[in-house]
């Protein structure tokens, strides 16, 4: 590579339509402010939604402006790679999906960086889709496990095998499904723990009432 080559390559400059510049910024803004929605309304973080995610729109209209600016100079892409290897950024992350979400806006601010807004708006559209259908299954998952109650019984004597299948069997009966945790036996109790699907809430009335009936000094 020559001297002229390697000066070319250095010292580049390509000029951005303004046009195009405020396009990508506005499309950046737009993007990084429906995933900002979308987390804020999907995510299951325990911290402070709009705390951590009110600061996408700047970070994907940045992220849009550097990647303008370097991608026109070799340069800057080089002086860039420099400034990163000296600032170090220390967010608090807690939980992955504050990560997931940040991916999110600095591809926003890549694709619209590089005027790719088509395959950005498309890929980014694609990826809150997932989030929607991964959200509705994951809630749909909870319900049915909030279905599911565990019920401890503390049976003040120590109660034979049998009495114990015996109980269980009752249960089964009454309830759509039921599996059994553990049992613990002294010479003073017997303590069962078992999980249990009941036909309706109201059964549950019904299922204390049948083993206080057998087990009158039963919790």
């Amino acid at each position: 590579m020559t001297k002229s080559d390697l000066d070319f390559f250095l010292n580049q400059n390509v000029q951005i339509e303004l046009s195009n510049f405020v396009l990508s910024l506005l499309c950046a803004a737009i993007l990084s402010f429906v995933v900002h929605l979308f987390y804020i309304k999907f995510s299951s973080t325990l911290s402070n939604r709009m705390e951590f995610s009110k600061n996408f729109v700047v970070l994907g209209v940045a992220t849009c402006i550097v990647i303008m600016i370097v991608k026109s100079s070799l340069a800057l892409s080089l002086g860039l790679v420099g400034a990163l290897s000296i600032v170090r950024f220390r967010a608090a992350i807690k939980e992955p999906e504050e990560l997931v979400y940040l991916f999110l806006i600095i591809a926003i601010g890549l694709g619209c960086g590089a005027n790719q807004l088509i395959i950005t708006v498309v890929g980014i559209l694609f990826a809150l889709l997932t989030i929607i259908i991964y959200s509705l299954y994951l809630k749909k998952f909870t319900i049915n496990s909030q279905e599911i109650v565990n019920m401890g019984i503390v049976i003040d004597s120590n109660i034979s095998d049998s009495e114990v299948d015996s109980l269980i069997e009752d249960l089964k009966k009454m309830s759509l499904d039921l599996k059994f945790i553990s049992m613990s036996r002294t010479i003073e109790n017997t303590s069962i723990n078992i999980d249990l699907k009941p036909k309706d809430f109201k059964e549950l009335t019904k299922i204390t009432g049948k083993i206080k009936e057998q087990y009158p000094k039963s919790k």
